[in-house]
Parts: C-alpha cells; structure tokens; sequence
C-alpha cells in the first residue's frame, strides 16, 4: 500500500512541475543580432521584395517601367522614389555589404568587364571593413546609405530617430572615405515610408527603389539569378543585388553569366554620383 500511496504522490508532483514549466516564458534569444562578421553575417531574412509597400505592384517587385498603361512617370516608384537610370543605361546596384568575403569578388568582376555600380552600404559594415569602402570608391563606384544595421522597420521609427541612423552611417562612410559623395538612400526591404523619405531627402540623398528583383537574397542560385536578370532587364533598369547579408557566392557567379550578356546589349553605369 506505501507503495501506491508513494507513486501517486509522486505523479501529482511531476504533473505539477510541467504545468508549472508550461506557464513560465521562455527567455528571450538574442542569436538574431545583425553584426559585421563575413561569411558569418546572418542573413537579413527581411530583405524582402514583399516588404514593397505600392499598391500599384502587390507582388512586391516593381513593374518594368516601360508598361506603366496610367501615364505616370516610368521614373518614379513607390512614394516617389527612384525606379529607372532615366536613361537607355542599366544600372546594377549591390546592397547590404561590404563584406570581405563577397564584395571583393564583386569589385574584380567589375573591373574585368569595365562596368561601375552602385552600392547599398550597411553603416556598420562600412565601419567594420573600411579599406572595402575606399576601395569601391576608388575604382569609380557610387556609394548608397543603406542605414546603420539593415533596420527594416526603420521608417516606422521618428524622424530624430531615423535621422540619427542615416547621419551615423555617413559618417561611417566618410571615415573610410573622406570625400566620397552619398546622395542616395536605399531603405532596406523597400519598406519606405514618408518620414523616412523626408529625412533622406532632408540630409541631400535621393530615395532609390529598383526596377528588377531575381531574389538573390533568397540565394536561388547563380542560374536562377542570371535567367531572370538577363530575360527581365531592360532600358533604364536598376537591378537588385546584394554582396552581403548572407551567401552571396551564387550572386557572384550569377555575374560571370551576366555581365557578359547586359554589355552586349546596354551600358552599364554606376548611377550619378551627384544624385538625380
């Protein structure tokens, strides 16, 4: 009988621990941080097309600017923001780095087939690698605000607080650059707001959207990403890519497939230094 009566008891208590157990919270994780790390860098999850606010394109990714059917100006996208070069040029912008992994092979690349971009720097990755910043300067490349650490929700934030971020991550790039111009904004997602418009255009930056999105940063493949840029690009294209944020070695083979065709058919240009 002392034996029954002990593994009652003893079953009362233990299904006592686990209810209690199941009503405790679990600690908050904290593996999620951005950091300037290389090849470790977590991937910005929200580097997403999706995060594209404009009614006008629910998939997330802008329409080629040649089919606008309402008249409107193929320049412009969402809130206003830059969509098109303006120009029979493309242009092919990297964002999210330098990273010491990916950017370097970017920039030989480039340099093979003689075509500046534009690069989207993330402030606290400019900090961390600044011999990449002047180095992407120096071979005749545009340099973008791409905000301190890839805040996606950055325009939700006020305008003290988003005007702090952009100015911390051009100083941040002006320390590796001194003399570099940054006349451009890129918010990341593409998750643009009118706050964080003002404030970019407050501070001399143009907000710069994009034309062409392959998904890179879903790392497809190198295939996958040459088969949609080279079948989508068009006149005036700014194309979507990233050198950072996660694996990016198929977007740099993507490149081998791409630069020799998209130089064969446009040119190729870093957007204005100056802005637009």
């Amino acid at each position: 009988m002392l034996g029954i009566i002990t593994l009652v008891v003893t079953a009362v208590l233990g299904s006592a621990y686990v209810l209690g157990r199941s009503l405790v919270p679990d600690p908050p994780r904290h593996d999620s941080a951005v950091t300037a790390t290389g090849a470790d860098h977590p991937e910005y999850a929200d580097q997403s097309a999706e995060a594209d606010p404009s009614p006008d394109h629910p998939s997330g990714s802008p329409s080629n600017p040649a089919s606008r059917p309402d008249g409107t100006d193929p320049n412009f996208g969402p809130m206003g923001t830059r969509l098109s070069t303006g120009t029979n040029e493309v242009a092919l912008t990297f964002d999210d780095g330098p990273n010491p992994d990916y950017t370097p092979q970017v920039l030989a690349i480039l340099r093979e087939y003689h075509v500046t971009a534009t690069f989207c720097v993330v402030g606290q990755n400019a900090q961390a690698y600044p011999w990449l910043v002047q180095q992407i300067v120096d071979e005749g490349h545009t340099l973008c605000n791409h905000s301190w650490s890839h805040d996606v929700s950055l325009g939700g934030r006020s305008p003290d607080r988003i005007r702090d971020d952009l100015l911390r991550t051009n100083a941040a790039i002006h320390a590796a650059a001194p003399d570099a111009p940054v006349t451009w904004y890129r918010q990341p997602g593409g998750a643009w707001t009118y706050p964080v418009i003002s404030v970019s255009r407050d501070l001399g930056m143009t907000p710069l959207h994009w034309t062409l999105d392959p998904s890179d940063w879903r790392a497809p493949g190198a295939a996958r990403i040459a088969s949609v840029v080279l079948s989508e690009a068009r006149a005036g294209s700014i194309v979507l890519l990233h050198d950072a944020g996660g694996d990016r070695q198929g977007t740099v083979d993507a490149l081998y497939r791409i630069l020799p065709d998209l130089t064969a058919r446009f040119d190729l240009h870093a957007l204005p230094k100056h802005g637009t």
